[in-house]
C-alpha cells in the first residue's frame, strides 16, 4: 500500500478519535451522575491520546495530520444536544448516544484493519481497536444498568 493511502486511513481514524473526544466531552456536560461524568471524561481523554498517537504515525510517514473531527461527528454531537434538550438530558439518553458513537468507531477501525497496512501501523490500529471494543462494552454495560434502574 502506498504511504499516501496509509496516511488517508490514519487521518480517517484521527477524525474518528476527535469525534469521540468531542462527543464524550459533550455527553459529560449533560450527564447527571458524577460517576458517568468521570467515565465520559476519561473516554474523551483516551480518544485524544489515540488521535495524538495516530498523528505521530502520519508525521513519521511524511503526511500532514488532520486536526478536527468529521461533519458526521459534528452532526451527531448536535443531535446529542437536541435529543438532550427534548429528553431532559437523562443519563440513559447520553449513554445511548455514546453507544451509537462507539458503534461508528468500531466500524471505522474494522474497515481500516481490512486494508494491507505496514506492520507497525497495523499494530497500533489493532491495539487501539481493542480499546474501542472495551469502550463500547463499558458504555453498553452502563447503558444496560441505566435501563434496568429506569424499568
Amino acid at each position: 500500500m502506498e504511504p499516501k493511502q496509509v496516511i488517508e486511513i490514519l487521518n480517517d481514524l484521527v477524525e474518528n478519535c476527535r469525534d469521540g473526544e468531542y462527543g464524550f466531552r459533550s455527553t459529560a456536560e449533560h450527564a447527571k451522575t458524577s460517576r458517568l461524568i468521570e467515565v465520559f471524561l476519561e473516554r474523551a481523554e483516551n480518544c485524544r491520546l489515540a488521535a495524538h498517537e495516530l498523528q505521530g504515525l502520519i508525521t513519521q510517514l511524511g503526511g500532514e495530520p488532520v486536526d478536527g473531527g468529521t461533519l458526521a461527528g459534528a452532526a451527531h454531537r448536535g443531535w446529542v444536544a437536541v435529543k438532550g434538550t427534548l429528553a431532559g438530558y437523562s443519563d440513559l439518553n447520553m449513554l445511548e448516544e455514546a453507544e451509537r458513537g462507539e458503534d461508528a468507531a468500531l466500524e471505522r477501525y474494522r474497515g481500516a484493519l481490512e486494508k494491507e497496512l505496514p506492520p507497525a501501523v497495523r499494530s497500533v490500529i489493532e491495539r487501539q481497536y481493542e480499546g474501542v471494543k472495551k469502550n463500547h462494552a463499558l458504555i453498553r454495560d452502563l447503558r444496560n444498568q441505566a435501563r434496568s434502574v429506569g424499568s
